[in-house]
């Protein structure tokens, strides 16, 4: 049975009994029910551990009670307490326990829980620590593109154990919204075919939700619909279990193409197009439609996902977008009377990105029901004042140390260090919460437990110190070689800052289209790397000494391919300039010399990244096809998903910037079409040399577009051992001049 319609199952006969189960909004939390009774917080707490800890779990005693937002650890050897007003506030607690009473790690990139011994190590005395902001947030618009739009529910339920652990209380859910707004516009005069038309492919849906494209690449089918609505009223359900609320998305006015001519009465303003794919058509949020259309959204959403909510996102002209003859603030209040009138206590989400939110736009609302979720607190260094930028808006302290899923190791976690502190603490703070918003998930561990701890830390932040200790929870025991390669990482990827007004690592070469003078792949990443490539490279050589003993984790596993990854990838802006230096001369042999050596790092590269499940291009591509129902549509589902990562959309976006946006270094994607673009690049180069002429023009978007459409074979399973190819990298990159 195809995936999807195993999902589709699952969720019908699970139904919706974690419905009920919300987030407290304030005051005391409930007690546990009579003796005897085990509260559904309390289970969905214990479940959760079951999941994360199978060894262990029954050591562990979970209880609802206290005051909002806080835990409370405890017990002896074997006996662990831990409680707090909601299951994910439990798990937070035992959370805290882990990394710091028993040194495990549970991340959403590796883990380590095999050196805990068998019986639960215990505390002296009782420790409670309370979240300094209300608001924890967490995922990207991009994040169901760039993360993966065809994940599974065993995906989803890690990952929300995940976040509940990590202290996330406000969690982002778009699946499942392309089927209600296929089911919303059938009531407004749409027939089923046109409106499947209309919805992109899974992959592509986070930037037609943003109002930014439609239609893109292929109709999507019922069967593909009714799956995704199924898979994410199960997502709402568990983040509610867990007593977290979900996000959901709001109305703000998207419409189908000639929703005016149908709809008396309806006034749209026309957005164009976006990267060469067309914009949805904004429906005024002034007029009487707007608020029928609204009423209708929400009161279908509720049916679906199993209930309101009380946080919706919504971005009012996203990126371009265009208001027309309709002025901001009339259709900011437009937007909020139509979500006050369906949820009268609800708060609107909105990101803080480039010009957004206008001034306009929040002066106009009531701020007192707004949230800016920021994606710009740690990167440009003018950004100072968000309560002067936001007229004192409540907003979120957030970062995006990730764009597109770039596999690049770091973020600016000094400007973390610095600032969240000073502005949480400033007289008159609207820093109310934090927003994890790298634009793909389960990257960068030591980022994510790091950002995560702000909400649940006091005083300064010593980072040396962090990472010491980060080192010990991540691999189990305490290991000199382990300490100097995290410090290594702290003083180089991790190092960095928002002075060159940037908060994401560069990408690597590899990915780049063909260029002798290429300093990025994707065309809005840094130029140069951020940090010296020759002071990282030490880090590989540290974590290769960690004993034996503290090497059999999936943590320590996915650390050192990222560390050996990294050391490679950073080699291409080595070579690079070294291979147009003997073109430049006319040295045909020198030149060859060095092709030779770019292709065949790369392909130790696509070695090594075979070696980890999580970067296998084969597995992305497979994920996708399971959740087709026929092989035409198994197809279809297959280029929706893989040309995201390459040519993302049409030639005219490829031309415009967009393609390899995306890009990361995973085998087959490194091995297959970057490889591909590169020898078919020094295959004409050395030709040109010979003959002593121009070298020929590569019509690079027919190739990407080709091989998208036609990868050939794609592992789905890892080969290879990640210690012995990460060996060969540190031996290869200290052989090379």
């Amino acid at each position: 049975m195809p995936l999807a319609r195993r999902a589709l199952l699952t969720v019908l006969a699970a139904g919706s009994a974690g419905a009920a189960v919300g987030c407290t909004s304030a005051g005391a939390a409930p007690t546990d029910d009579a003796p005897g009774k085990e509260s559904a917080g309390v289970s969905a707490a214990r479940s959760a551990a079951r999941r994360l800890l199978p060894r262990h779990w029954e050591q562990i005693t979970f209880r609802t009670e206290g005051v909002r937002d806080t835990f409370r650890v405890s017990g002896g050897k074997g006996r662990i307490t831990v409680s707090g007003d909601t299951p994910a506030t439990q798990l937070t607690g035992l959370n805290w326990y882990l990394r710091h009473v028993a040194y495990a790690d549970i991340n959403w990139a590796g883990e380590q829980t095999n050196q805990l011994p068998g019986d639960l190590p215990g505390l002296d005395g009782t420790v409670t620590r309370r979240a300094n902001v209300p608001h924890r947030f967490a995922l990207n618009d991009t994040n169901d593109g760039y993360t993966g739009a065809y994940l599974d529910w065993a995906y989803w339920e890690h990952e929300l154990d995940v976040l509940a652990l990590h202290g996330y209380n406000e969690i982002l859910v778009y699946t499942g919204a392309d089927a209600l707004y296929h089911r919303l516009f059938q009531e407004f005069g749409y027939q089923d075919e046109e409106l499947r038309a209309w919805i992109p492919g899974p992959a592509h849906q986070p930037w037609w939700l943003l109002q930014n494209c439609s239609g893109f690449p292929h109709p999507v089918s019922r069967q593909l619909l009714d799956a995704r609505a199924a898979l994410g009223r199960r997502i709402v359900d568990r983040v509610r279990e867990l007593g977290m609320t979900p996000v959901l998305p709001g109305y703000f006015g998207t419409v189908p193409p000639g929703f005016a001519q149908r709809n008396q009465g309806a006034r749209t303003i026309p957005q164009g197009d976006w990267m060469g794919l067309a914009r949805p058509d904004w429906l005024d949020p002034r007029t009487d439609q707007f608020a029928r259309v609204a009423e209708a959204f929400y009161r279908v959403q509720s049916e679906m996902f199993g209930g309101p909510s009380t946080l919706y996102k919504m971005d009012l002209l996203h990126e371009g977008g265009d208001p027309g003859d309709v002025p901001v603030a009339e259709a900011a209040k437009g937007v909020e009377r139509a979500l006050r009138k369906s949820r009268p206590s609800a708060t609107w989400v909105i990101i803080g990105w480039q010009r957004n939110p206008p001034r306009a736009l929040v002066d106009a609302v009531d701020k007192r029901y707004m949230l800016v979720v920021d994606g710009l607190s740690d990167r440009f260094p003018t950004v100072t004042d968000r309560e002067a930028d936001w007229g004192d808006t409540p907003y979120a302290f957030g970062s995006i140390w990730n764009f597109g899923g770039h596999t690049a190791l770091g973020a600016n976690t000094s400007d973390w260090a610095a600032l969240y502190e000073k502005w949480r603490t400033k007289d008159g703070s609207k820093l109310h919460g934090v927003a994890l918003m790298p634009e793909a998930a389960d990257n960068n561990p030591a980022a994510f437990a790091l950002f995560s701890e702000l909400a649940w830390r006091t005083g300064e932040l010593d980072l040396k110190k962090w990472f010491a200790e980060w080192a010990h929870a991540r691999y189990g025991a305490r290991d000199p070689h382990a300490e100097a390669a995290w410090d290594v990482l702290r003083r180089t990827a991790y190092g960095t800052t928002r002075a060159d007004r940037w908060s994401e690592p560069s990408d690597g070469l590899f990915g780049a289209r063909p260029a002798l003078n290429a300093v990025r792949a994707a065309r809005w990443s840094p130029k140069q790397l951020r940090y010296d490539a020759a002071d990282f490279e030490p880090a590989l050589t540290e974590l290769l000494k960690v004993r034996p003993e503290l090497r059999k984790s999936s943590a320590y596993r996915r650390d050192l391919l990222d560390v050996a990854r990294q050391a490679l990838s950073n080699r291409s802006r080595v070579l690079l300039p070294d291979l147009k230096k003997a073109y430049d001369a006319g040295d045909d042999a020198r030149f060859g010399e060095l092709a030779d050596t770019w292709l065949s790092l790369m392909d130790l590269l696509d070695r090594l990244l075979a070696t980890d499940s999580q970067h296998l291009l084969g597995r992305w591509v497979a994920d996708a096809r399971s959740w087709g129902a026929s092989a035409e549509e198994r197809e279809q589902l297959a280029y929706d998903n893989l040309s995201l990562l390459t040519v993302w959309g049409t030639r005219a976006g490829a031309d415009a910037g967009l393609r390899d946006y995306a890009n990361r270094e995973w085998a087959g994607l490194v091995g297959g079409l970057y490889r591909l673009r590169w020898s078919t690049y020094f295959t004409e180069l050395k030709a040109a040399l010979r003959e002593g002429r121009e070298p020929k023009k590569t019509d690079w978007f027919a190739l990407e577009d080709r091989w998208v459409r036609d990868p050939g074979p794609l592992a789905t399973r890892p080969t290879g051992d990640t210690y012995e190819l990460a060996t060969q990298v540190r031996d290869r990159l200290t052989a090379l001049p």
